[in-house]
């Protein structure tokens, strides 16, 4: 009875079918003994090659990676790689405009992409080994390895850049002066990783059409990576919709993308990565929580969960998260100059102006066919810089001011309290800059020349505590979990998980070019202070408006300008002579007592003129600090 006349799909199955084939063989004699035992060996042969992860008679290609060190890596993964569509990576860098900002962050989506592999790899290899229950086959351990190096083939110029600034402005261009819009709603760039995973699959198809069945793998198996590659969530309640594996198998989708709490291997990696190349401290040991990932069933299906003692480890990875994108992802040089690329691409791309001149470029068209999408590269950045087109010049130019470090000069920032749009906080500070006008400062300032940016901070999921999405399992019951209770956790953690920040910038325009450096520097320092006022008004309006909804809080006139005077004077700041080390918010206070005491030298009783008093004073302080 020869392997292929097999039927056998699960454990259970072979399982059955052994314990039969057993009891066969000890009643039976030679030569049917011989005939059983062969068919015994090829049964444990189909188990073994089904439901074994030992890759060693595959050769093996091992990548020496300065994050995890050395990478074994199946052949299939291999080919994969040496394509034209994954070599493309190469020429993408992994943190876009912020490379501008810290020289070190030269590293690409090339390595991320082979280190994302690599851990998808080690998680799963870590769950079949712990948990044979799973069934996880060969097939499974190689799509979910797939899918982690393919996850961002989608990635265009300067990465998060291109989809997040550049796709949405082109569209609303394209509206705007009535053209064709051929750009897919909600384009991001896993649609796109998905699109050139298609064109790497068809084009190692037009070299070997057998190449996937070669190593166990058929159409279902690239519908699973595609999925796996898009993460699309589903929630508990939804009936399962992937087509690529049975919901038995729903934790192998929160390996490379999880929408469900957001811990998955690509953090892992770029969280371990960037912060090498930053200079940055990681606190989060991935390796560590690696090792106790275990599958559980919870809410009637199968999640990854960790042990209740590694809560303080998953905190850290979120923390980590914020932190990056404070200091560098949402660093406030870096988004300007990621706005500046994409403005630059905006303006050479051919597809937004009629006739589609033949001396611009294809960018947002290139987004249609893989094939065009492959020769879209940080390069594009290069052939603006040294072309000579005259339809090119306004792009050449902004490019050219990066590259001078002719940039826009930054104003401040200040946290908010409230939701604002972008809209709304323009807006304010049109008429924080009119009121300022009125004053009759040095020189008069324009609303135009002064952009208002809004920054999002969270931890992963928005203003929700992330933690409380990660189910945990205790040493006694490794195989049932929950979300952690908040007595687990530490009395350290925030009470609030995202903040929204307010940045202005002086943004020259290019008539202004030949403006005396000595003007542009007196418009700075006036926005500055304008910027200072603008905070106090905001502060101000958010008190008024508990005030005025919400009486039974007895907000007090004396409330409201102790709060105004806090968001006037949080930022009095840090002489140039002063230590390093000390923070400003320590200087604004004392700044703030120097300002009290020569108010009070002209006049003693200027505080309470308008009903503050010493107390007062001390909550204003109090306000600063926070």
């Amino acid at each position: 009875m020869s392997q292929s006349k097999q039927t056998i799909k699960t454990l259970s199955d072979h399982r059955k079918s052994l314990q039969d084939l057993k009891k066969s063989y000890e009643e039976s004699k030679e030569p049917e003994k011989q005939q059983i035992w062969e068919i015994i060996t090829d049964e444990l042969h189909d188990i073994l090659k089904k439901y074994s992860l030992d890759f060693s008679k595959e050769q093996m290609k091992i990548f020496n990676d300065p994050i995890h060190g050395h990478m074994e890596l199946h052949p299939l993964l291999v080919k994969i790689i040496d394509t034209p569509q994954f070599q493309r990576l190469r020429h993408i860098k992994q943190l876009g405009g912020t490379y501008l900002v810290y020289p070190g962050a030269s590293h690409n989506r090339f390595e991320h992409s082979i280190g994302v592999a690599y851990l998808a790899g080690h998680l799963v290899k870590s769950l079949h080994d712990n948990q044979s229950e799973l069934k996880i086959t060969k097939q499974d351990f190689l799509c979910v390895q797939i899918a982690g190096l393919c996850h961002d083939l989608g990635h265009g110029p300067a990465s998060h850049a291109f989809d997040n600034l550049f796709i949405p402005e082109a569209k609303k261009m394209k509206k705007s002066k009535g053209l064709p819009d051929d750009i897919p709603e909600n384009c991001k760039h896993e649609q796109m990783s998905v699109k050139m995973f298609e064109d790497i699959v068809k084009s190692l198809k037009a070299e070997n059409k057998d190449v996937l069945n070669e190593h166990g793998l058929d159409d279902k198996d690239v519908t699973f990576i595609k999925e796996l590659i898009e993460g699309e969530k589903t929630s508990e309640s939804d009936q399962w919709t992937f087509k690529g594996r049975d919901e038995d198998k729903s934790y192998l989708y929160e390996i490379v993308a999880n929408k469900h709490n957001g811990i998955d291997v690509d953090k892992w990696d770029y969280f371990a990565r960037d912060c090498h190349h930053l200079g940055i401290r990681n606190s989060f040991d991935h390796l560590r929580l690696l090792k106790f990932a275990r599958v559980c069933k919870v809410n009637e299906r199968n999640h990854i969960c960790f042990r209740d003692k590694e809560a303080d480890n998953v905190y850290d990875m979120f923390r980590t998260r914020y932190t990056l994108h404070r200091q560098a992802y949402q660093h406030k040089i870096a988004n300007i100059i990621e706005d500046m690329l994409a403005e630059a691409l905006l303006l050479a791309d051919r597809d937004l102006h009629e006739g589609k001149p033949k001396d611009m470029l294809k960018i947002s068209e290139a987004i249609n066919t893989a094939e065009d999408y492959s020769k879209l590269t940080d390069d594009i950045f290069e052939q603006i810089l040294s072309s000579t087109s005259d339809n090119l010049k306004k792009s050449r130019n902004i490019l050219d001011k990066i590259v001078r470090r002719k940039l826009p000069k930054f104003v401040g920032e200040a946290r908010l309290t409230k939701k604002n749009t972008s809209k709304e906080l323009t807006e304010t500070w049109k008429t924080a800059i009119k009121k300022y006008n009125s004053t009759g400062p040095t020189v008069s300032l324009n609303a135009e020349d002064f952009p208002v940016y809004v920054v999002d901070l969270d931890h992963g999921m928005k203003d929700k505590n992330p933690i409380e999405y990660v189910y945990f399992y205790s040493k006694r019951k490794p195989n049932e979990a929950s979300a952690i209770e908040s007595y687990q956790l530490s009395s350290f953690l925030p009470d609030k998980f995202n903040e929204e920040l307010v940045r202005v910038y002086y943004k020259r325009s290019d008539d202004q070019a030949a403006e005396d450096k000595q003007e542009e520097k007196k418009k700075v320092e006036e926005a500055e202070e304008c910027f200072q006022i603008c905070v106090a008004y905001l502060a101000g309006h958010l008190v008024k408006s508990l005030h005025d909804n919400q009486s039974e809080l007895k907000i007090t006139k004396q409330d409201l300008l102790c709060v105004q005077i806090a968001g006037l004077c949080h930022d009095l700041g840090l002489p140039d002579d002063f230590p390093k080390n000390c923070k400003h918010e320590q200087m604004s206070v004392q700044m703030f007592e120097d300002i009290v005491k020569s108010l009070k030298a002209e006049n003693k009783d200027v505080l309470n003129e308008h009903g503050l008093d010493d107390k007062d004073v001390t909550f204003i302080k109090e306000l600063v600090t926070l």
